[in-house]
């Protein structure tokens, strides 16, 4: 199966580690290519290009948005897939107006967005609450398919090393966020929550993730909280804290939660789609939504419990037996797409 990639954004997260993995593990029995935007190849670590295997091709597009697009489209046609698949809303946009031209997949990575997925042949959902919004002509369309985890091992030594290196020493208890800065991830609220819980000098935070509102959470935050900013390797992170929380206002499937728990975090999270997707895991009541006082309570019980590292039973949560379901459901829609 020829299968093409549209992925147009420049920095490494929860969206852009979906489909990567799932194009390098594609091109295992498929022939692969992403699109990517010229950005998403800089020398730098949060970029793209290089986590790509060296079996999926690349393709590099430049230029504002609509000249980026309009480019994607032109890469597109000369590939002629059988499968075009297209990631957050630039991606979506390529495959506007090419009905015909090959099946037409696009991830609901956030939500159903009417301007952003009605054109689209055929949609995958991460959740289940997401297949709501999807019109009924189209849900015969779509399928739901969980994000996956992969549980990558830490560096020898990671969690002392990274201590040293931020100030932290072992005895320290550490409460540790991952993702983007963006107001959707609630890291404002976590940091007032944090200062609010007033829980001792041998309980940390630490945040882990770049994005534009970093600057203004660092002059939020006291010093004593630690923000790294971006790390290419999240693992090495997952096994210097003691604990993950997640004070997202919106998470629609929460990859990070996998993470953490692979990493056999307790995890304290809100009660977003995701955090309530993965309560029967999490095995803790969630914090209700823009709630500081809740938050801060949660935080207190959290550092009084002290809950060891644990097992966790991510077994559906696959990467095999995730892009497997991902070729049938390919392999459905170019049947039904070839029948009269």
């Amino acid at each position: 199966m020829k299968i093409v990639h549209l992925l147009l954004t420049h920095s490494f997260a929860g969206t852009e580690r979906h489909a990567i993995e799932l194009a390098n593990a594609q091109a295992a029995r498929h022939n692969v290519t992403m699109i990517l935007h010229r950005r998403a190849a800089e020398d730098r670590p949060n970029a793209l290009a290089h986590r790509l295997d060296p079996r999926v091709k690349q393709v590099l597009v430049g230029g504002w948005r609509f000249f980026a697009v309009r480019a994607a489209r032109q890469a597109l046609r000369a590939l002629a897939p059988d499968v075009a698949h297209a990631h957050l809303s630039a991606g979506c946009r390529v495959l506007h107006g090419l009905k015909g031209f090959c099946l037409r997949v696009a991830t609901l990575h956030i939500e159903y967005k009417k301007q952003q997925h009605r054109d689209i042949d055929a949609l995958i959902a991460i959740a289940p609450w997401q297949l709501a919004a999807v019109p009924p002509d189209q849900r015969v369309h779509t399928t739901q398919i969980d994000n996956w985890v992969q549980a990558l091992p830490a560096e020898a030594g990671a969690r002392a090393r990274l201590r040293r290196e931020h100030g932290l020493v072992e005895a320290d208890y550490v409460i540790g966020a991952l993702g983007r800065t963006e107001a959707s991830k609630g890291l404002d609220e976590l940091v007032d929550a944090f200062v609010a819980a007033d829980l001792g000098a041998q309980v940390r935070l630490v945040i882990v993730g770049q994005g534009r509102h970093w600057q203004a959470l660092r002059r939020r935050a006291p010093p004593s909280v630690v923000m790294p900013g971006f790390s290419a390797r999240p693992q090495d992170w997952f096994a210097c804290f003691d604990a993950f929380v997640s004070a997202a206002r919106s998470e629609p499937f929460g990859l990070v939660f996998l993470e953490a728990m692979a990493a056999g975090l307790p995890v304290l999270a809100t009660a977003t789609q995701g955090g309530q997707y993965f309560q029967h895991l999490i095995d803790r009541p969630l914090v209700p939504l823009n709630d500081i006082g809740a938050l801060t309570t949660a935080l207190r019980r959290l550092a009084e419990q002290r809950t060891p590292r644990c097992g966790y039973d991510l077994s559906a949560f696959t990467l095999t037996e995730k892009v497997t379901e991902v070729d049938r459901f390919y392999r459905r829609e170019l049947d039904l797409r070839d029948k009269p």
